[in-house]
């Protein structure tokens, strides 16, 4: 199978394609720092010559969407998380760091009283997660031009952090309807300055961002995530193809390791069948000139396909992975899989985290 093959994926050479996609399961300690439970999951995901792209991680204080949620902006932080770093290396796996600030879908309880941030007040009914449980968001404003320079040095200190704890990438999230996403869609940017307007303004922040990262970490060790085809956190954009294929365009000119293009899952349905065409990699693969990681449901045989015809290089699996954590090693003997416990993804303990069983600790 080609999922099971060798790929240079910028500076990091992989002994197999099955990527662990950054999946939020918010069990940091109260400064952001990783547990020695985020430590674990991460050590037993780790498969020598894989892939792992941490959850979102959080370049400063009011960066915050999710109570639990790490961070990565303090020295403590760059000690925590050089321990999962180390963890992840010593089974000769590969770690890259996503680094996000949740914008908008936020609540004054996790950023200081902060109002949330977005390129425009446009109201829209999400929800934050707080100590106090699951709220809607606060109300937000939109940012000054002014402003826009400091994020992007917020954004940059992140990635100097993320350097110095060791990790093998950074990934800019530019997906999901956080900060990123909603300076480059029409949906949620109506501004009318140089940051708004033409898809040329509204690409100018995030790629301001994504070239701050890169001049920290150089060539072939950053990607981007986009979602083209989402909706999570209201996000919309009138011509989303267009938008879409001119950033592709745009990363063309900077030296990223790859493009990460979130899927839509199939309605009602759990998993990408064998044989259906993907909507957002079939476009952006005719564009993007680099590697192409796909996300969005896939199981073995829909990852298997989208690899043979060429529309992705590797593929992403995020609740599959949460279940099992030597899922490459199940994949490639196309062993059963653990199921997986939804209630668990947004926080907790250890159950349904750490305790799930590999393939040989389990009775057969």
């Amino acid at each position: 199978m080609k999922l099971f093959t060798p790929f240079q994926l910028g500076q990091n050479l992989l002994k197999h394609r099955i990527v662990h996609a950054p999946t939020t399961r918010l069990r940091a300690e109260p400064d952001g720092s990783p547990s020695d439970m985020v430590i674990e999951y991460y050590r037993q995901r780790a498969s020598d010559g894989g892939l792992i792209i941490t959850e979102s991680v959080h370049p400063s204080p009011d960066s915050f969407g999710y109570y639990g949620a790490p961070a990565i902006y303090t020295d403590r932080h760059i000690k925590r998380w050089r321990e999962v770093v180390d963890a992840v290396h010593a089974k000769g796996g590969k770690l890259i760091m996503q680094i996000a600030h949740d914008g908008r879908q936020s609540h004054v309880d996790l950023s200081g009283g902060k109002a949330p941030i977005a390129p425009s007040e446009i109201p829209f009914e999400g929800l934050a997660l707080t100590r106090n449980g699951w709220v809607p968001v606060s109300p937000h404003r939109a940012l000054t031009v002014d402003e826009l320079p400091r994020l992007v040095e917020i954004f940059r200190q992140g990635a100097i952090r993320a350097l110095a704890a060791g990790f093998d990438g950074i990934e800019a999230h530019n997906a999901n309807g956080y900060l990123l996403d909603t300076f480059l869609q029409d949906g949620t940017n109506q501004r009318n300055d140089i940051y708004g307007g033409t898809i040329e303004n509204r690409a100018r922040f995030p790629l301001q961002v994504i070239e701050a990262i890169a001049s920290v970490w150089g060539a072939g060790r950053v990607g981007v995530r986009v979602s083209p085809s989402g909706q999570w956190g209201s996000i919309s954009d009138s011509n989303p193809k267009a938008t879409f294929s001119h950033f592709a365009e745009r990363l063309n000119q900077l030296p990223l390791a790859y493009l990460h293009i979130i899927e839509p899952r199939v309605k009602g349905v759990e998993t990408i069948e064998e044989g259906q065409a993907p909507i957002a990699t079939a476009f952006l693969r005719k564009v993007y000139r680099g590697a192409i990681i796909a996300a969005g449901g896939f199981d073995r045989s829909g990852a298997e396909a989208i690899l043979e015809a060429n529309n992705a290089d590797l593929v992403a699996f995020g609740r599959f992975f949460t279940s099992n954590p030597d899922l490459p090693f199940r994949l490639q003997n196309n062993f059963p899989l653990n199921d997986y416990v939804r209630e668990a993804f947004w926080g907790g303990n250890e159950q349904n985290y750490t305790d799930f069983p590999s393939f040989e600790q389990q009775p057969h």
